[in-house]
C-alpha cells in the first residue's frame, strides 16, 4: 500500500513539461488491433491505464515493442480472437474501447463492462449499444460481459446520440472505420482527443472527417496500414499543475502543450486573479496576490471540463467570498468533498452544483482519494495546506498521471511516497 505525504504551504515555481493524453491514449491503443501492420506510438504517457490497455492486448496476441521510455511499437495482426481478459479489462473505464475496435475487426467483441473510478452517478454505455445496433450488431449484456456480434461486417448509417457522450463518439468511431459504407455520427462531442483519435486512424488508412464538429463522417476501408503517431499533450495535466499553481502561488512555465486546448481553463483562472500567459508551445502562470471568486459550469468540450471541475472547486475553496460550481456532464461527482471538509473546506453540494465559502488555508489531514481527479485535486489541496497531509488510495491517480510527485518536487513541493509492507512496516523515500 502506498500514500502520498505532503508537507504544505510551499509555493511552485520554475517549468514542468506535460505528458502524452491520457484520454487520447487509451483510445489510440484499442485502435490499434484494426491496423494490419506495426503502428509506432510515441509520446505514451508513463501511467497504469496504458499498461493495462497494453497488457490487455497482449495476452490477445499482440507484438508489443519498446523502442524508448515513451515509444512502442504495437503489431496486431497475429490477433486471432474477440475476448479480452476480463479481470484486466475491469480496472479501467476506457476498456470498452475495445467492443467498437473488436467488432470493426472481427465483426464479434466479447468484453467486460468497464471498471476504473467510480466518483458517483450512472456511467452508461446506452449510447454505444444504441449506435452498433444501428449498424447491424446484435447486442447484449449478460453477467458484467457485453457481447456484440453482426453476422457480417457493420453497416455504415447515421447514428444521432441523444447526449453528447465522449466514450460513445470514440467508439462508434472505432466500429464505423472498417465498416461498409459511411456512417454519420451526430451530435459528436468534440474533445481534442477525439481529433487526436482521427488523426492516427486517418495516418494508418482510414476515411474520418469532421473530428473536433459536432457531425463526424466516417467513409469504411477494407484495411488499415502501419505507420508512426505521435499523441497530443495531456489537457487535463496541464490543467491540473495550472490549478495547484493557482492554490499555492508562485510562478510556473508548463512546456509541451497546446495553449488552445487550454483556453476554457484559462479563462476561469483569470477571473480568478490569476495570471496566464500563452508562450506557443507553452504557458506561463502565476500567482502573487488573493483569488477572487468566480462561477464554473462544466460543459461538453470547448466548455470548462468535467475532468477539472474537482481541481478548480479546491482552488476555489481558497478564494475570498462565495463560488458555485455546476457540473452538467456527471451527476454526483462532488465525493471528494467530504475529504476536503476533513481539511477546514467549507462546501454544501446540492445535486449537481456545489456552493463554496472562502477559507483562508486549508489545514493537513489524513485523507483518501476517491477517483483519479478528485485525487489530483487532494494533492492540490494538500500542497496549499499549513501542515502535513496523507493521501491514501494513490492508486487512482497513478491511473492518469505520469510521475506526478517528482514533477511536483521538482517545482518546490514536499512530497514523500510512504510504502507500507506485509507487516505493515513503513519507509519514505524523497522523489526527484
Amino acid at each position: 500500500m502506498t500514500k502520498y505525504v505532503i508537507n504544505g504551504a510551499n509555493e511552485l515555481n520554475g517549468e514542468i513539461e506535460i505528458s502524452g493524453a491520457k484520454n487520447a491514449a487509451v483510445a489510440i491503443i484499442p485502435a490499434a488491433l484494426m491496423v494490419d501492420g506495426v503502428c509506432r506510438i510515441e509520446n505514451l504517457p508513463d501511467i497504469s491505464d496504458v499498461k493495462t490497455l497494453l497488457n490487455i492486448l497482449k495476452e490477445m496476441g499482440a507484438r508489443i515493442k519498446s523502442v524508448n521510455k515513451r515509444t512502442i511499437d504495437i503489431d496486431c495482426s497475429r490477433v486471432g480472437t474477440s475476448h479480452a481478459t476480463f479481470d484486466m479489462m475491469r480496472r479501467i473505464r476506457a476498456s470498452y474501447y475495445l467492443i467498437g475496435a473488436l467488432l470493426s475487426r472481427f465483426g464479434r467483441a466479447d468484453v467486460a463492462m468497464p471498471g476504473g473510478c467510480n466518483f458517483g452517478g450512472v456511467r452508461p454505455i446506452d449510447q454505444h449499444i444504441k449506435g452498433f445496433t444501428a449498424m447491424g450488431a446484435n447486442v447484449h449484456v449478460r453477467n458484467g460481459i457485453v457481447t456484440a456480434v453482426t453476422d457480417e461486417a457493420l453497416s455504415g448509417t447515421t447514428i444521432y446520440l441523444d447526449v453528447v457522450s465522449v466514450g460513445a463518439t470514440i467508439n462508434l468511431m472505432l466500429g464505423a472505420t472498417l465498416a461498409k459504407g459511411m456512417t454519420v455520427i451526430e451530435n459528436a462531442a468534440r474533445e481534442p482527443h477525439i481529433v487526436d483519435l482521427a488523426n492516427f486512424l486517418n495516418s494508418m488508412g482510414a476515411d474520418v472527417r469532421g473530428a473536433g464538429t459536432s457531425e463526424i463522417k466516417v467513409r469504411g476501408v477494407r484495411r488499415l496500414g502501419g505507420g508512426f503517431y505521435s499523441i497530443i499533450p495531456d489537457q487535463i495535466e496541464a490543467g491540473t499543475y495550472m490549478a495547484a499553481v493557482a492554490a499555492t502561488g508562485g510562478r510556473v512555465i508548463i512546456k509541451d502543450i497546446i495553449p488552445k486546448h487550454l483556453d476554457c481553463i484559462s479563462v476561469k483562472l483569470r477571473e480568478m486573479g490569476v495570471t496566464v500567459v500563452d508562450l506557443g508551445d507553452a504557458i506561463m502562470v502565476e500567482r502573487k496576490g488573493p483569488l477572487t471568486r468566480t462561477h464554473v459550469k462544466t460543459m461538453p468540450y470547448p466548455g470548462f471540463p468535467t475532468d477539472m471541475q474537482p481541481q478548480i472547486s479546491t482552488v476555489l475553496c481558497l478564494a475570498d467570498g462565495t463560488s458555485i460550481v455546476t457540473d452538467s456532464v456527471w451527476e454526483d461527482r462532488f465525493k471528494y468533498v467530504d475529504e476536503l471538509a476533513k481539511m477546514g473546506s467549507s462546501i454544501r453540494v446540492d445535486g449537481r452544483t456545489a456552493l463554496i465559502e472562502g477559507i483562508p488555508y486549508f489545514t493537513g489531514a489524513p485523507i483518501k482519494a476517491t477517483d483519479l481527479r478528485a485525487g489530483a485535486a487532494l494533492v492540490i489541496a494538500g500542497l496549499a495546506a499549513k501542515g502535513r497531509t496523507v493521501i491514501e488510495n494513490v492508486h487512482y491517480i497513478e491511473r492518469g498521471y505520469e510521475k506526478m510527485i517528482s514533477k511536483l518536487n521538482s517545482l518546490g513541493a514536499d512530497i514523500k511516497v510512504a510504502h507500507y509492507g506485509r507487516e505493515d512496516s513503513i519507509f519514505r523515500r524523497r522523489i526527484g
